[in-house]
């Protein structure tokens, strides 16, 4: 991948670009269509009293909001790794949302925001959150699930300097407390998404499912001009093998 012809800025692969924009693209879908689907329904109020003593500290909005960065960076180097793991990781990844709309259309939940009094620059930002982000489509949580993602998608990838592997779960772990913290999510939240991205990333490690979604990609990526023919066939055969 150091080849600048098959990269975009030198850093992200041709073949990635596509993948992990529909990556995206579904992830917003499942999220922002079912909010609407669904805003007329009854919500679920799941708070526990864990859930009532965990304490609010808007400082950590911050990792809330910046853990978008973090996203977007380990996706490109989970699709830096290589064709192979990028699909089969992707087809956990897919297969995920669609669980989470299922359990969003099915089973909504909602929950009750404090009333943020503080007057510094986190308690406004935070308002403004709870402003601009509906109280909805919280079991499981996105945030948890995409952050977890993002770790176990470079857990065992020894191309990924082992820091940065450290990091990454640091960082997941920090996202997970956002959530809680901020009151945007319920415990259960947390769990149910960190329990879906190991059981989706399982899947697309222990199935063949990635093939499929491998040649329908190269399919269009060659359309666009992101990969060529002349390496159809031996991709093919590499699928078939």
């Amino acid at each position: 991948m150091k080849d600048g012809k098959n990269t975009i800025i030198g850093f992200i692969p041709k073949y990635a670009v596509i993948p992990l924009i529909s990556s995206f693209v579904f992830n917003t879908l499942v999220y922002s269509g079912t909010m609407k689907l669904c805003s007329g329904f009854y919500h679920h109020d799941f708070t526990t009293g864990f859930d009532r003593m965990v304490p609010l500290i808007p400082e950590f909005i911050s990792i809330y909001l910046i853990c978008y960065i973090f996203w977007v960076i380990n996706y490109i180097l989970i699709g830096r790794i290589g064709k192979e793991h990028m699909y089969r990781f992707l087809v956990g990844d897919f297969i995920s949302r669609f669980i989470c709309g299922l359990f969003f259309v099915f089973l909504p939940t909602t929950l009750v925001r404090p009333e943020v009094t503080g007057t510094g620059f986190w308690d406004y930002v935070l308002r403004y959150v709870y402003k601009v982000d509906q109280s909805a489509n919280l079991f499981p949580s996105i945030h948890c699930l995409v952050s977890w993602f993002c770790y176990v998608g470079i857990r065992n990838q020894k191309e990924i300097p082992k820091w940065y592997r450290k990091f990454s779960a640091f960082f997941a772990i920090l996202v997970c407390v956002s959530t809680q913290v901020i009151k945007q999510h319920y415990i259960i939240d947390l769990i149910g998404g960190i329990f879906l991205a190991e059981l989706c990333f399982a899947i697309g490690q222990k199935t063949d499912w990635y093939q499929g979604l491998w040649k329908f990609f190269t399919k269009v990526n060659q359309f666009f001009g992101f990969e060529s023919n002349e390496d159809e066939s031996g991709e093919l055969s590499e699928l078939k093998g």
